[in-house]
C-alpha cells in the first residue's frame, strides 16, 4: 500500500504541472499525450480508490475531465491507433462524459470506430440499454479477449439483469475473472451478490460476498455490499450454516463485524426472526468491549424480538435499561414501537363485542415510502443509467406495505422500517384473540 501511495502522489504531481504549467509546456505535453496513455493513469487511480485510499476519489474527477478535453481536441488521425479508440470506449464506460462518444463518433468519417459498438454504448449511456441487450451481450463475446472485452462485458450483464438474472451472472463472471483486481471486478462482484440475493441464488450469492470481503472491504462502495449482505443473511438464514456466515465476516476487523451483527439483529427482529436476532444480538455483544454502554444496542436488538411473547416482561425491563442517549431517533422509535406493543400484549381482554363492519372508506392503506440507501462517498462510475436502473431489482429490504390498524395520522409518524415489526406483534395479538372468541367466555 505504501509504494501504491508514493506512484499516486508521483502521478499526480505530474499531472499538476500538466494543469498548471506554463501555456506553451501544456499544449505541448498535450500534443505528445495519446489518450490511451492518459486511461491507464485513470484506472490506476480507480483501482487505488477500491483498494482502500478514498483520497484517491478527486483525482479520479480530475482525471475524468483531462481526459475528456484530451478527446475533444485530439487530431482525428490520433484514433487510427485501436489503442485510442478503445481508450475512447473505455473512457466512456467508466463514468466519463457521453456527449464526449457522441462527438468523436459524429467527426469519425474514415471509420475508426465499429458503428455497432458505438451506437449500442450511446442507446446504453442514454437509459436504452435494455433495448438492445442481445446485441451488446454479443458484442461482449465477440470482443472478449481485447481491451473494452471486461467492459463490455459489465454494460451487458447491466442490461441483461431484469429478464435474464443467469445470463447476467455469466457476463459479470467474465468481466470479473479477466480485470482480476480492478475496478471492474469489484463492480461485477457487487452487481453479481445484487442479482444472487434478488433472484435467492443462495449457494451463488454465499460465493460472491466472501469474494466481496476478502478482495473489496475496504472500497467506497463497501456499504452497498454490506447492505446486500445483510438482507442475505436475513432472508435465508434458514438455508444458511453459521460457516458461510463467519466465512465472509471473518475477513472484517471487530468493528466492522459488530457493525454487521447489529444490523443484522436490527432486521431480524423488525422481521421476526427471533432465532437469529437473538444469535446476533449475541455476537454483537461479545465485540463491543467491556466500555460501558458498548452493548446498549445489542440488548435493545435482542430484547425487541421477545416483546410478543411469553417473555414480555423481561424484555420490557431489558428495554428500559437501555441508555435513551445512546440511541439514534430510529432506534427510540424502534423501542417505543416495542412499548407498545408489549402493552398490547400485557392489556387485559376486553369482552367479546358484535362485530361491525367498518365503514367503507376507512380500510384504505397507506403506501409508504421506501427508506432510500445512503450513497457512497463517491460516484458509481459504472452505475446504470436512470432508465435502465428504474427496471432493475431492489438490493434494499422492502418493509412490510400494510399496517391497517393505525391509524393514518399515527402511520405517517412511524419509521417504515418499523411497520414490519409492529405488524409483526399486532399478528401474534389477533391470533390470540381469535382463540379467545372460539372458546367463548
Amino acid at each position: 500500500m505504501a509504494i501504491r501511495r508514493l506512484s499516486l502522489r508521483l502521478l499526480l504531481s505530474g499531472l499538476t504541472v500538466l494543469a498548471v504549467g506554463s501555456l506553451g509546456h501544456a499544449q505541448s505535453v498535450d500534443e505528445t499525450l495519446e489518450p490511451y496513455r492518459m486511461l491507464r493513469s485513470l484506472q490506476f487511480v480507480q483501482d487505488t480508490v477500491i483498494r482502500g485510499d478514498h483520497s484517491a476519489a478527486e483525482m479520479q474527477r480530475f482525471m475524468l475531465s483531462t481526459i475528456d478535453e484530451r478527446l475533444r481536441t485530439a487530431d482525428p488521425k490520433t484514433f487510427q491507433d485501436p489503442r485510442n479508440v478503445d481508450a475512447a470506449l473505455i473512457y466512456a464506460m467508466s463514468g466519463g462524459n457521453p456527449a464526449t462518444l457522441e462527438f468523436l463518433v459524429a467527426r469519425d468519417i474514415e471509420g475508426n470506430f465499429d458503428n455497432r459498438v458505438s451506437d449500442a454504448l450511446r442507446k446504453y449511456l442514454s437509459g436504452k440499454g435494455t433495448l438492445i441487450a442481445k446485441s451488446l451481450g454479443d458484442m461482449s463475446i465477440e470482443y472478449k479477449n481485447d481491451k473494452i472485452g471486461p467492459y463490455l462485458a459489465l454494460v451487458a450483464g447491466n442490461v441483461t439483469l431484469t429478464k435474464d438474472p443467469a445470463g447476467a451472472l455469466k457476463f459479470y463472471d467474465w468481466a470479473r475473472l479477466t480485470a482480476p483486481g480492478t475496478i471492474v471486478e469489484e463492480a461485477a462482484l457487487r452487481r453479481s451478490l445484487a442479482v444472487a440475493v434478488e433472484a435467492k441464488i443462495v449457494d451463488k450469492a454465499s460465493l460472491y460476498a466472501n469474494g466481496y470481503a476478502r478482495r473489496f472491504l475496504y472500497s467506497p462502495y463497501a456499504s452497498q455490499f454490506a447492505d446486500l449482505f445483510v438482507r442475505f443473511v436475513v432472508e435465508h438464514y434458514d438455508v444458511l450454516k453459521p460457516e458461510d456466515i463467519e466465512a465472509t465476516l471473518g475477513y472484517m476487523d471487530a468493528d466492522r463485524r459488530r457493525e454487521v451483527y447489529l444490523r443484522v439483529a436490527r432486521e431480524a427482529a423488525i422481521a421476526g426472526r427471533t432465532q437469529l436476532a437473538t444469535m446476533a444480538a449475541e455476537q454483537a455483544k461479545l465485540l463491543s468491549g467491556t466500555e460501558e454502554g458498548a452493548d446498549a444496542l445489542a440488548k435493545l436488538y435482542g430484547s425487541l424480538v421477545r416483546v410478543p411473547t411469553e417473555n414480555v416482561d423481561d424484555a420490557m425491563a431489558a428495554l428500559l435499561q437501555v441508555p435513551e442517549d445512546v440511541l439514534s431517533p430510529r432506534d427510540r422509535a424502534l423501542r417505543q414501537a416495542a412499548e407498545a406493543v408489549a402493552k398490547e400484549v400485557l392489556r387485559k381482554p376486553e369482552p367479546v363485542q358484535q362485530a361491525q363492519m367498518p365503514p367503507a372508506d376507512s380500510a384504505s392503506v397507506g403506501d409508504p415510502a421506501q427508506p432510500g440507501a445512503s450513497d457512497p462517498d463517491l460516484q458509481d462510475p459504472f452505475a446504470q443509467p436512470a432508465a435502465d436502473a428504474a427496471a432493475a431489482p431492489s438490493a434494499e429490504v422492502q418493509p412490510a406495505a400494510a399496517y391497517a390498524a393505525t391509524p393514518p395520522a399515527e402511520q405517517a409518524e412511524i419509521d417504515p422500517e418499523l411497520r414490519t415489526f409492529v405488524e409483526s406483534g399486532r399478528s401474534k395479538l389477533d391470533a390470540i384473540d381469535d382463540l379467545l372468541q372460539k372458546e367463548g367466555p
